[in-house]
């Protein structure tokens, strides 16, 4: 897997930007198959940063209703990673 295949997209919501703010800590959603080594790899590669440590959580399926249908959510992994040097910028500033 390359770094990208590792890294699918970050985890943008009020909760990971207070985490970004006040800790350092960037959130985002990877590959169910990659461990934390994999991950710390792929971040340092792409983003140019130091990272210090790196917490996952696996996300479990959720069963949903929409009528009288039932469905199931998509099983996804995502990554806590906290920078020991650097920021990340998901947008470009204009």
């Amino acid at each position: 897997m390359t770094a990208y295949d590792i890294i699918r997209k970050p985890l943008i919501t009020e909760k990971t930007e207070l985490l970004r703010r006040e800790h350092n800590k960037y959130t985002f959603e990877v590959n169910r198959k990659a461990n934390k080594i994999e991950i710390k790899k792929a971040v340092e590669e792409i983003f140019n940063v130091k990272v210090a440590e790196i917490a996952t959580v696996n996300i479990k399926p959720v069963t949903k209703r929409h009528g009288m249908k039932l469905y199931k959510t998509q099983a996804k992994k995502k990554a806590i990673v906290k920078l020991a040097s650097g920021t990340i910028s998901y947008f470009k500033e204009a």
